[in-house]
C-alpha cells in the first residue's frame, strides 16, 4: 500500500527509530514534526499547539503513531480535536505511546489511553517503562550525571525494569504494520528489574568513575524540575510518578519486546556502553 503512515513525534526517541522502521520495510512513513527536515519529502509541519497543521499530516494516512505533547500536565485539550479529524477521515489504526506507570483512564495519558481506545477499531496503547535515553542526552538526570555525577530520584530503594526507546520503536513498527492487530494494550519493559542505585553502579562500571543514587522527597524532586526548566504542574506529575517507582508498583519484567518485535530487548549494561 502506497498511503503513509504518520508518525507525530517524529524526531523523538521513538518516532526517529519508528520512521526509520517504517521506511526500512519499504513503507512511507510521513515525519511530523515542527521542524521537518526539508530535504525528506514525506516530513510535515505538525504543532500540537497549532491545529492548521492537523489536516494536513492526515490526509491520506492509513495509521497514526501518537505521541502526545510533552511538557503538558493535561495533553487532552490538545489531542482530542487531532483524534476527532483522524476518526472523522476513516482511520482506523493508532497505536499510542503512554506509561507503564498510567492507567487507562488516568489523568493525563491514561485519559487520551482511553479515547484512542473508544474511537478506533484497531488500537494499540504501548505503555513502555522509564527509558534508558533519560541516562544520556539533555534530560536532567543525564545532565546530572555529567555535571556532579549523582543520579537524583524520589523512588528510594523502589525497582524498574528500562527499556530502550529502539526497543519500543520496534515493537511500533510491528503494531502499525501487522495484518491484524498485535494488542489492545502491551506494558513494555527491559529485561531486568533494577534500582537506580544499581543503574547507578553500572554507570561508574562504564564511566570509570563513582556515579551515586541520591533519594530525595518528593517535593525536592519536583523544585529540581523546575529548575530544570520543567512547567511546575508538569514536574509535580513527573515527581509523583517517582513515589509508583518507590511503593514498588514497577517493579516487574514483561515478555512483549521478544513477543512481539521478535527481538532480545536491550540491557541498559549494553545501552550505556553504546553511549
Amino acid at each position: 500500500m502506497t498511503d503513509p503512515i504518520l508518525v507525530t513525534g517524529a524526531t523523538g526517541n521513538t518516532g526517529a527509530p519508528v520512521v526509520a522502521g517504517l521506511r526500512e520495510r519499504g513503507l512511507r512513513a510521513r515525519a511530523a514534526s515542527r521542524h521537518p527536515d526539508p530535504a525528506d519529502a514525506d516530513a510535515v509541519v505538525f504543532d500540537w499547539s497549532d491545529d492548521a497543521t492537523f489536516a494536513p499530516a492526515l490526509t491520506d494516512v492509513r495509521a497514526v503513531y501518537l505521541v502526545a505533547p510533552t511538557g503538558a500536565a493535561d495533553p487532552v485539550p490538545m489531542v482530542r480535536p487531532f483524534l476527532e479529524q483522524a476518526t472523522a477521515r476513516g482511520i482506523r489504526r493508532v497505536v499510542l505511546l503512554s506509561s507503564s506507570a498510567v492507567e487507562r483512564g488516568e489523568p493525563g495519558l491514561g485519559e487520551i489511553h482511553d479515547l484512542v481506545a473508544g474511537l478506533f477499531a484497531e488500537a494499540t496503547v504501548l505503555r513502555p517503562s522509564w527509558f534508558m535515553q533519560n541516562f544520556v542526552g539533555d534530560h536532567p538526570l543525564a545532565r546530572s550525571i555529567r555535571e556532579t555525577r549523582e543520579i537524583v530520584t524520589a523512588t528510594g530503594d523502589g525497582r524498574l525494569a528500562f527499556i530502550d526507546a529502539a526497543d519500543i520503536a520496534a515493537v511500533a513498527v510491528e503494531a502499525l504494520t501487522a495484518p491484524e492487530p498485535v494488542s489492545e494494550e502491551l506494558v513494555l519493559t527491559g529485561p531486568e528489574s533494577l534500582s537506580y542505585a544499581e543503574a547507578a553502579a553500572i554507570a561508574s562500571e562504564i564511566l570509570g568513575e563513582p556515579v551515586r543514587h541520591v533519594d530525595v522527597s518528593t517535593a525536592e524532586l519536583t523544585q529540581r524540575l523546575v529548575a530544570a526548566g520543567y512547567p511546575a504542574d508538569f514536574a509535580g506529575m513527573l515527581a509523583t510518578l517517582d513515589e509508583r517507582i518507590r511503593a514498588g508498583e514497577q517493579d516487574f519484567v514483561t515478555p512483549a519486546v521478544r513477543d512481539v518485535a521478535g527481538r532480545t530487548p536491550t540491557s541498559l549494561r549494553h545501552f550505556l556502553a553504546e553511549h
